[in-house]
Order: structure tokens, then C-alpha cells, then sequence
């Protein structure tokens, strides 16, 4: 495979923790992006969600407290997501695994075989 692979990873969750160890038991060496320490600007989660083929809000992890805290009840646009997800990197689904030209959200894991 020729190429990059970047995951988008938080340490702290399982299914991204799962997913860079099925890259690791394949071989497959990746650029891994913490992207609660190093966030997406604009243009770059822009881009993945092109990418990825989701709207922003597909892309929100509705569950986080800060979701019900600070969202709960209002309308939100695309916009307004991609705006909370930018001020909230936490609210962003994990893991996004990009090779090329294609991602996935891989959740589960194995989800992102189809991109190998």
C-alpha cells in the first residue's frame, strides 16, 4: 500500500485504541493524530467529512455531556455542528481513518479494512 494512512485517535477510547492495534497486527504503519491535543482546524475537518461523505452532524458524538449541556433543544444547522465540533474537538467521532482519497469512521474497528 503506497498511501498515507492517518487515524485521527483518542487514547482514551477502546474502539480507537482497537483500531490502531488492528493497523499495528496488519503492519500497517500510520500517522496517528491525538485530535484532542491537536484539533482539526476548518478547513481540515472540512475536508474529512467531504471525504468521509457525512454531514457535520453525523459526525457529532451526540452522547457527550457537552452536547446536552450546550446544544440540547436547539436547532442546529451543518454549520452550527462543524462550529461546535470546532470549539469541541471531544464531540468528534473516533476513530476517522483517511488513506488517500477515503475514510471511515471506524467504529467498529474493523471498519477500516475496507480502506486496506
Amino acid at each position: 500500500m503506497t498511501a498515507a494512512i492517518r487515524i485521527y485517535h483518542n487514547p482514551r477510547c477502546s474502539k480507537s485504541r482497537s483500531a490502531c492495534a488492528l493497523l499495528a497486527e496488519k503492519g500497517v504503519e500510520a500517522e496517528v493524530i491525538d485530535y484532542l491535543k491537536t484539533p482539526p482546524d476548518r478547513a481540515t475537518l472540512t475536508a474529512l467529512l467531504a471525504t468521509l461523505g457525512l454531514r457535520a452532524e453525523e459526525l457529532v458524538r451526540k452522547n457527550e455531556a457537552i452536547v446536552k449541556t450546550e446544544y440540547a433543544g436547539r436547532a442546529m444547522s451543518d454549520q452550527d455542528w462543524l462550529e461546535a465540533m470546532l470549539a469541541h474537538p471531544v464531540l468528534i467521532e473516533r476513530p476517522i481513518v483517511v488513506v488517500g482519497e477515503r475514510a471511515v469512521v471506524a467504529r467498529p474497528p474493523e471498519r477500516l479494512l475496507e480502506l486496506l
